[in-house]
């Protein structure tokens, strides 16, 4: 599977994020500014795997069916991910 850059640039501003909040939690910064970073991490993190889901789920559903995999099996498995993905 191929995913593009906008998925891979999402990921490194996450990496990014996360240096920074080590950064922080080296400094001493205060909790409450930690707690706002790490839920902005959590947030992008929510949006970048609902990106790749959005973007693949489709082409996994058919990849699955042309494997002879029963309809319900692959919609259980793509229900499954989605619910795995909260």
């Amino acid at each position: 599977m191929e995913y593009d850059n906008a998925v891979k640039n999402r990921l490194k501003r996450i990496e990014g994020q996360i240096r920074g909040v080590l950064g922080m939690l080296e400094e001493g910064k205060d909790c409450r500014d930690i707690v706002t970073q790490l839920s902005a991490i959590r947030t992008a993190v929510d949006r970048t795997i609902g990106t790749v889901i959005g973007a693949n789920l489709e082409h996994c559903i058919r990849e699955e069916l042309e494997k002879g995999n029963s309809p319900d099996q692959v919609i259980q498995e793509a229900v499954q991910l989605l619910v795995k993905s909260r």
